[in-house]
């Protein structure tokens, strides 16, 4: 606070120092200007402190000399009209050094397209690892999460004094979970309760789970007000650092509460953003500690907001060929989606735990859905890479994919959100959890990027993976990413056989005496169903060196 008032005292006496006249008898007038100059500059001294005070405290602007850039334009344009005879020229030469400083700032976008490309510029590969289909995906939508908690809300109390804050997912104890704050409902509010008692917790790999509100006080959030804001908290701090994107919660492994925000570089001229580091707020104390990304604490995951993501995107995509390409001939330009869940990018983790947002980039034309390639972009670096897939198949994207959904269960008016591109048994595949009009979740619907007609959906994304892996086979795709797999055939006796039911079908897996294990879907072969020890049996089936061998045709002469 000291520092906010040193700042607008010292811009309220430079202004007075160039709006009130130095002489007191105007070039060509014979009778004298009746004011007393002192009180001239000390009031407008006065006036000018108080609006410099209220305009940083409300906007949390950073205090950067360059941030009076407007304020400096409109002082020196009054003092260039209030001037007498003996300042005029000088004050009229400051006004033309404003104005050119103001143009200066207002037409960077035009000039630094180039630099905001190489900040963000991203190595390209083709494909993204496959996914290891013994693990679970993060995914459960966050709409859906959020209703749970919202219904879970009875565990909070002094109930009516608080709401649900911003919805995100991080990895704690090596569990996927969603985290969301409890924040004030308003000012009166915030007046009587002081501190927020908790947030809630649940996980983001088992729609079964139930939320948990975790009591942990907080006092500096985002719904606090005046010097309790933690926003302004971190302006008063840190009065010249850029901040970019909102406020995050993240919880380390003990289950303690931070607020992070991320702060960089402008691009140049108060334009663009380049991110480089976090600032952790504990938000019980108010005590500050300043990360640069390279040193951010292990328990973080998004220390890169997702704000400043999306912006890198938008940089990445438009400005490969400049500012006026992005405008014109668009050669190249390539726009990013906005079908993500946190500022139009959607969190992902690796089978290692690590995050990233995901983004699919399209053509600019409309009525396009082809997508263009996708980015992944660490969570905690910043670093991104681009890929662009099978350059010799046409990838679908997200809002195709939505599309999909949408025609799929049109009569029960269901919903596809967050849709994230997965390597899939060597297929590029979307996964989308499937929503009602209530926000419900239904089912997971995954989804060919290259083939759309090739899609299942089950209760549970393991479920439904297991259709799609027999959907691939009936498709004539391999599923283990080969080339090479070949078909071949055997007569087999059945030794032991195994029936697990996956949405509308079955899956069968049986060990034949040779001691191999193959496994078939009712949906490839309906009289599959009626398999039993002793069976014998003609296969037709795929040698991709898995430990279960997909058949893809079989006869049963035992029962025909």
């Amino acid at each position: 606070m000291i520092q906010l008032l040193l700042f607008s005292i010292i811009t309220g006496i430079i202004s007075s120092l160039i709006i009130v006249p130095y002489s007191t008898r105007h070039q060509g007038e014979k009778v004298p200007v009746r004011s007393n100059r002192w009180t001239a500059l000390a009031g407008t001294a006065i006036l000018f402190a108080i609006i410099v005070f209220g305009l940083y405290y409300v906007t949390n602007l950073d205090r950067n000399w360059t941030s009076l850039w407007f304020i400096l334009l409109v002082v020196t344009l009054l003092g260039a009209i209030l001037a007498g005879s003996k300042d005029r020229k000088w004050k009229v030469v400051l006004f033309l050094v404003a104005l050119g400083f103001g143009a200066y700032l207002l037409s960077a976008p035009f000039f630094n397209a180039d630099k905001k490309y190489k900040a963000v510029e991203m190595d390209q590969q083709v494909e993204i690892q496959a996914f290891d289909e013994t693990k679970t995906p993060a995914s459960v939508p966050p709409q859906f999460a959020r209703n749970k908690m919202k219904k879970a809300f009875g565990q909070v109390p002094n109930t009516s004094y608080y709401e649900l804050g911003n919805l995100q997912i991080q990895k704690v104890n090596d569990e996927f979970v969603y985290i969301a704050p409890v924040e004030f409902s308003g000012l009166f509010k915030w007046w009587n309760g002081k501190t927020t008692p908790g947030y809630f917790t649940m996980s983001a790999t088992d729609s079964a789970d139930n939320p948990k509100f975790i009591k942990a006080e907080m006092a500096y959030t985002p719904s606090s007000y005046f010097q309790k804001k933690v926003e302004r908290h971190l302006r008063m701090a840190m009065p010249n650092l850029i901040f970019y994107g909102d406020t995050q919660l993240e919880i380390d492994d003990e289950g303690k509460p931070y607020y992070i925000r991320s702060y960089g570089e402008f691009i140049s001229a108060r334009n663009g953003f380049d991110v480089k580091g976090i600032v952790v707020v504990d938000p019980a104390t108010g005590d500050l500690e300043r990360y640069p990304l390279s040193e951010v604490p292990a328990f973080i995951d998004g220390a890169v907001a997702p704000e400043a993501v999306s912006l890198q995107n938008s940089y990445f995509g438009k400005y490969v060929h400049g500012f006026w390409n992005s405008l014109f001939g668009k050669k190249d330009v390539k726009l990013p989606s906005d079908e993500g869940t946190e500022a139009n990018v959607s969190p992902v983790f690796d089978e290692n735990g690590h995050m990233y947002y995901f983004t699919d980039f399209t053509s600019p034309k409309e009525g396009v859905d082809s997508m263009l390639g996708y980015a992944l972009t660490d969570g905690r670096t910043g670093e991104a890479t681009y890929y662009t897939g099978n350059l010799e198949e046409s990838y679908m994207d997200s809002q195709g994919t939505l599309q999909i959904i949408e025609k799929k269960f049109i009569e029960k008016k269901w919903f596809g959100e967050m849709p994230v591109l997965y390597n899939f048994y060597g297929e590029a595949s979307w996964l989308t959890p499937v929503l009602d009009s209530n926000g419900f979740l239904q089912n997971y619907f995954i989804v060919s990027a290259a083939n759309p007609e090739i899609s299942v959906y089950a209760n549970t994304p393991n479920e439904a993976l297991k259709l799609y892996k027999t959907a691939l086979q009936r498709g004539g795709s391999t599923v283990d990413g080969r080339s090479d797999a070949e078909e071949a055939k055997a007569a087999v006796t059945v030794v032991r056989v195994f029936k697990e039911r996956v949405g509308d079908f079955t899956l069968v897996s049986f060990l034949a005496e040779d001691g191999r294990n193959y496994i078939v879907s009712t949906e490839v072969a309906p009289l599959a169903i009626y398999i039993q020890e002793g069976d014998k049996l003609s296969i037709t089936y795929l040698e991709t060196g898995e430990l279960f061998l997909p058949v893809k045709e079989m006869k049963n002469s035992t029962v025909e």
